[in-house]
């Protein structure tokens, strides 16, 4: 990263910063939705889904350098359990002035492309993105940021889990009526196709579990640092037992939605290759059950939410292709 004729910081450092190796998380769900609009409706937008991927990304990448910043500044134990490791401020002795100088040029780029995204399509898009932007600070930000509360892994699963697939979605097919806006003498009408929008939410369901997990495995992994420092997640309220027994279900409802999808014609037939993803899930499951810490398991669930997304994704590419 360079301003002025100075490096900010070295790009391992801003890579570390942003936690690069996250971005998966917000990239599939992406491309689920560029995939499904294609395969519904036979439409993509070069121009919106280029400004799409640069807002997107950046964005994703501001609200981890911000989650790392505060990490950074409210951390009541900063020694013991990796802190000087997990943490790139601390690990790489980024200046304080650096952080937050990357957090506004990547902030700036996510809202600069985000409007002329806005500008190339309509105002739901900005409507949603508005949303997606609040949501996305005061879940890391703000007196009690959302990801230091039980409502972690809901918000993260539905908005990049849902809103995120639906916005690619969108952005491709704005002129097929799928949910339009309009206000006519002063009234505001809302028209919503609901068959098109309860097929991208039945689609988005492994995206929507597979965050959830990502973010509830973590929880489980951190419940004794996070009681330390007084961050009150789900797993803290309802014990890591019955955590454990969550993040295997949300991996059933996943396949189960995908095999209704398929039974009745929502998804390809060779979306049935989706289930193959089953063999190592089940066996990463039971290695998460076993052993819950950062080092050891936690990848699993990213691992987890990739082979399945990425399977479904490539499933109905193929179809297409055929």
């Amino acid at each position: 990263m360079i301003k002025k004729g100075y490096v900010i910081m070295k790009l391992k450092s801003f890579l570390k910063y942003v936690e690069i190796q996250t971005k998966a998380a917000s990239m599939i769900p992406f491309a689920a939705g560029t995939v499904f609009a294609y395969y519904r409706f036979q439409r993509f937008s070069l121009t919106n889904f280029i400004l799409m991927l640069v807002s997107l990304l950046s964005f994703d990448m501001t609200t981890t350098a911000i989650n790392n910043y505060i990490d950074y500044k409210s951390a009541k134990k900063k020694s013991g359990y990796g802190f000087e490791v997990h943490n790139a401020i601390v690990r790489d002795n980024i200046k304080e002035r650096d952080a937050l100088t990357v957090i506004l040029m990547l902030g700036a780029l996510a809202v600069i492309t985000g409007f002329l995204l806005f500008l190339n399509s309509n105002i739901l898009v900005l409507i949603l993105g508005v949303i997606s932007f609040a949501v996305g600070v005061i879940y890391t930000a703000g007196p009690v940021p959302i990801s230091r509360t039980p409502l972690g892994e809901v918000f993260s699963g539905l908005f990049m889990g849902f809103l995120i697939p639906f916005l690619s979605f969108y952005i491709h097919v704005i002129d097929e009526q799928v949910l339009s806006v309009s206000i006519r003498n002063g009234i505001l009408n809302l028209e919503i196709n609901l068959n098109e929008i309860i097929a991208i939410l039945v689609c988005s369901v492994p995206t929507v579990t597979g965050i959830a997990n990502i973010m509830l495995a973590n929880n489980i992994c951190d419940i004794e640092d996070d009681l330390e420092n007084k961050r009150y997640t789900l797993p803290i309220y309802i014990g890591r037992d019955k955590a454990l027994t969550l993040f295997k279900i949300l991996y059933y409802v996943a396949y189960i939605t995908i095999l209704v999808s398929i039974i009745t014609g929502l998804l390809p037939v060779i979306s049935i290759l989706f289930f193959v993803t089953l063999i190592p899930v089940q066996k990463n499951i039971s290695r998460f059950i076993e052993v819950q810490t950062k080092k050891d398991t936690f990848s699993l669930s990213v691992k987890n939410f990739a082979v399945m997304n990425i399977t479904l994704i490539l499933s109905i590419a193929v179809d297409i292709i055929l």
